[in-house]
């Protein structure tokens, strides 16, 4: 992106957050939106995960959330370049090996255009649902993290004493690790290809990102993804370059808008502000 006026040059990469809930779910919409957005040559499109929503925490939703890994697979096939993130997916809702079986071939029938968002989750509600140990998400969003590497490094991996052949194997996508500093940062050291902030406002995110560097630096890692979630003020076009020019400084690599809507119009003629930014 080019600076007005003379400004310094934006060249942080920019994507859009599509709603996999509520009435925005429909075939119609999330179709209509993620085609838009891969013409007009965003970077990447993203969806969040939520899978058993209380009645009592129901507003907006009406408890309707698509499957991140389902609908990206189905995007998959109706786009041409377009990234296709999650934002996140919450690690400790699924095994590890059938989650790193379902990653891989999404990544593969995408041809490689998969961003992974990962978290640990935090809906009381919906581990109680699942099943699952609250107080367990740590240990084992990290133990599916370990599988997620060994899956994509190895030809043949062990899971309970059975080695099996991982197929497909196509290449790992980037993990961006989800949550807030340092517990988050320290994941993403870790396992991560980088961070995934939400929030996060420019001066507050820089000394943070500054710090991460240097730990990834130190771990002989490159520099990671930061990989920003905002709302922008599209109605406003020069205050939005002066925000992404103060992400960009933050040391933001992507941004991605997220705002509610109704119709997909709405969200297309975001996507149009958007694209004139690229």
């Amino acid at each position: 992106m080019g600076g007005l006026n003379g400004e310094a040059e934006v060249t942080m990469k920019l994507g859009i957050s599509i709603r996999n809930m509520g009435p925005q779910s429909s075939r119609e919409i999330i179709s209509d939106c993620a085609i838009t957005a891969d013409r007009a040559g965003l970077d990447s499109l993203w969806i969040t995960e939520h899978i058993a929503i209380p009645p009592d925490d129901a507003e907006g939703s009406g408890g309707r959330y698509l499957d991140p890994l389902i609908t990206l697979s189905y995007l998959a096939g109706k786009t041409e370049q377009i990234n296709l993130g999650t934002g996140v997916l919450i690690l400790p809702y699924r095994p590890p090996l059938v989650t790193a079986k379902l990653i891989a071939t999404l990544q593969e029938l995408a041809e490689g255009r998969l961003k992974l968002g990962v978290g640990i989750g935090w809906m009381r509600s919906e581990f109680k649902a699942l099943g699952i140990d609250l107080r367990k998400r740590v240990s084992d969003s990290e133990r599916i993290l370990q599988f997620l590497h060994d899956a994509f490094d190895n030809d043949v991996v062990t899971q309970h004493g059975q080695p099996f052949i991982f197929s497909p194997r196509p290449m790992r996508p980037p993990i961006l690790v989800g949550g807030a500093a340092p517990h988050a940062i320290r994941r993403a050291v870790k396992y991560g290809d980088g961070w995934m902030p939400m929030g996060l406002k420019p001066d507050v995110l820089k000394p943070i990102v500054e710090d991460y560097k240097t730990q990834t630096k130190e771990a002989g890692k490159p520099d990671p993804e930061i990989v920003v979630m905002s709302g922008l003020p599209l109605n406003d076009l020069e205050r939005c370059r002066e925000i992404l020019e103060a992400y960009q400084d933050a040391g933001a690599t992507t941004v991605i808008h997220g705002q509610k809507y109704d119709e997909a119009i709405e969200l297309q003629d975001a996507i149009g502000q958007l694209a004139l930014m690229t």
